[in-house]
């Protein structure tokens, strides 16, 4: 057996690399013992994170505590897979860090299932977002392991990535080849992996113990984690792939990339993702241009461009508001062509498992306030509208794709936790609250207009959107809407009420304001406004994950495919679609702070995503 030491917080630990079959005897026994005390901390070292590829494999699984960590290589089969199969169907209780994805490779690779393993888990990456939200960036930790152990554990705690990147490149590797490609008994890969489960082990009770005296909810650690396996569970079954329509897709969206770029470039903009190049050319052709990026230069993203080119945010549809540009609206499509095809379709095929099923990763704490996101592909940032991309995700044969969205959720959050009364007796009167609002900004006499603008006032308060945000979504003039803005705060005059309270709160509270469920969410300084979002944004996430616990409990969650936004999408059976969506939207249906919490699921009955945006199939 080869023994690795090292020192972490001045103790010196050791990390066991078992090599023959008495090397296990002395692993079982040290497991059995370790069990007794508990909990053992877990992770595994793979060949990437495409779990579902036929090109991945499992190499090593590690098992530790404080002092002592076993590196068995899986890879080897035979005793060393059995072993390990052995102990992680016999631990007791389990840390991991980034639970969802070990849990996904052991169902998949070690036949250990995530039913298995998900009850006897505590996740060290969740319990450290429950303390700091934020990412890096962001002024916050962040949620990697290695600099939460320099925080809470070692300040000199090793990055061994950057010893192991050197390793790589001794031995001819790239870091996407590296771990595929470095042998197993290399001995900087063998001490990264089983540093890993001894900073898991050190980690977990420090970050138990600050829960604790943070006063975070015992529940809310609970409740992320069960969103967290019912997340993993979606993520495992995946969605059917249909491959031939991305095959045709790719070379659409491939023609359509060069057709909108040829046409930039009469217009002097040879690379449409040159800012500068674009600057100039909309200048030259009398465009004014007034908002700048932190660094200074004139800012020319999606939405000023969709401005430019008279098109909404979300819909992509004509405004009329002004003269198209053609310039502005060529590098729009040509870069959105480009995306999609990067982004979402080339990522399809690429990902695709031998089954033709897609299985995007869905990190349920991906933002300060909790909210989800999904990743390869990123299917979050689709326009509402698209059904083109969506057309490619398919319901099971002799199923039909349905959607159940909750109704104006955000809205209904903030009637509630702000109690706008005037807002909370239109939700229960089964008003249009938009329709309502303009009413009570613009009189009985209000427009299509009035209503658009009152809307973006409404979701600016949700989303923390000033006033010039609002005119560039909305079309209409800066005054106008600071106007409307003003007239909103005097009908429902509770919500400023409420922001000034949580923000006076907040800054007591040393800039961190605490949500309805008890998660704490830090402000910065300069933002303290932003308080109202964070608060409504958070409670959102909450009503919907709720609603995913509802529906697991209900027997709905293997016809689940993916949460998105404030949206679930299931595959159900065609023959009993009515049952099920009466069912989900059961699941949905809530109350919160006296304010009823509504959904409407919807089918075309056809099987492809994109059948409900449009699509013929």
């Amino acid at each position: 057996m080869r023994t690795y030491f090292h020192r972490v917080a001045g103790d010196t630990v050791k990390v066991h690399i078992p090599e023959t079959i008495e090397d296990l005897d002395a692993f079982k026994a040290w497991f059995s013992e370790a069990n007794e005390r508990g909990p053992i901390a877990v992770d595994t070292e793979t060949t990437g994170l495409d779990i579902y590829s036929d090109r991945f494999r499992l190499r090593t699984v590690q098992f530790g505590d404080r002092f002592t960590a076993w590196v068995i290589h899986f890879e080897r089969g035979g005793f060393f897979a059995r072993w390990a199969t052995w102990a992680l169907r016999r631990i007791t209780r389990m840390m991991i860090h980034n639970a969802s994805y070990d849990w996904l490779v052991l169902d998949r690779h070690a036949g250990v299932t995530l039913e298995e393993l998900a009850p006897r888990t505590k996740d060290t990456q969740v319990l450290a977002k429950l303390i700091d939200p934020r990412q890096v960036h962001e002024g916050g930790i962040g949620a990697a392991l290695k600099p939460l152990c320099a925080r809470f554990v070692d300040p000199d705690a090793p990055d061994t990535q950057e010893g192991l990147t050197a390793v790589f490149r001794s031995l001819g590797l790239t870091k996407a080849t590296g771990w595929a490609g470095i042998p197993l008994d290399e001995p900087t890969y063998n001490l990264y992996a089983g540093l890993d489960v001894i900073f898991t082990a050190r980690l977990f009770p420090i970050l138990w113990s600050e829960l604790e005296r943070l006063d975070v909810r015992k529940m809310l650690i609970d409740y992320e984690h069960e969103i967290a396996r019912i997340c993993a569970v979606m993520m495992r079954t995946g969605m059917l792939l249909d491959q031939d329509y991305c095959r045709s897709l790719d070379e659409q969206l491939s023609h359509d990339a060069q057709l909108y770029g040829q046409r930039a470039v009469r217009y002097g903009v040879e690379n449409v993702n040159s800012n500068a190049q674009i600057v100039d050319a909309l200048l030259a052709m009398g465009e004014t241009l007034t908002e700048r990026t932190a660094s200074g230069a004139l800012k020319v993203d999606k939405s000023v461009l969709l401005g430019l080119a008279d098109l909404d945010l979300h819909s992509w549809e004509p405004l009329g508001t002004r003269h198209a540009n053609p310039l502005a609206d060529a590098v729009v499509r040509a870069k959105r062509a480009g995306k999609w095809r990067s982004a979402y379709v080339e990522t399809f095929l690429e990902t695709a498992d031998a089954d033709s099923r897609v299985h995007p990763f869905i990190s349920t704490l991906a933002a300060r306030t909790g909210r989800m996101s999904i990743t390869r592909p990123a299917l979050q940032t689709l326009p509402s509208g698209d059904a083109m991309v969506r057309r490619a995700l398919l319901a099971e044969e002799g199923h039909v794709m349905v959607s159940c969205d909750f109704d104006a959720v955000e809205m209904r959050v903030l009637a509630a936790l702000a109690d706008v009364k005037r807002m909370k007796q239109a939700i229960t009167a089964g008003e249009d609250l938009h329709d309502f609002t303009a009413s009570l900004v613009y009189g009985e006499g209000f427009t299509k207009r009035h209503r658009k603008i009152c809307k973006g006032v409404g979701f600016g308060k949700v989303y923390g959107g000033g006033a010039a945000t609002i005119s560039r979504q909305t079309g209409a003039g800066l005054a106008e809407v600071q106007h409307a803005i003003a007239t909103y705060d005097r009908v429902y005059p509770e919500i400023k009420r409420f922001g000034s309270r949580h923000q006076r709160i907040a800054r007591e509270n040393r800039m961190v304001t605490v949500t309805l469920t008890g998660r704490r969410l830090p402000l910065d300084r300069d933002r303290a406004y932003s308080v109202t979002n964070y608060q409504v944004q958070s409670a959102a996430r909450d009503v919907l994950g709720q609603a995913l616990i509802n529906m697991s409990e209900s027997g709905l969650l293997p016809y689940l495919r993916l949460p998105i936004h404030d949206e679930v999408l299931a595959s159900v059976p065609k023959r009993e679609v009515n049952e099920y969506m009466r069912e989900i939207e059961r699941c949905m249906t809530m109350t919160l702070g006296g304010v009823p919490i509504t959904a409407g699921a919807d089918t075309k009955g056809l099987r492809s995503w994109g059948s409900l945006y449009g699509a013929d199939y």
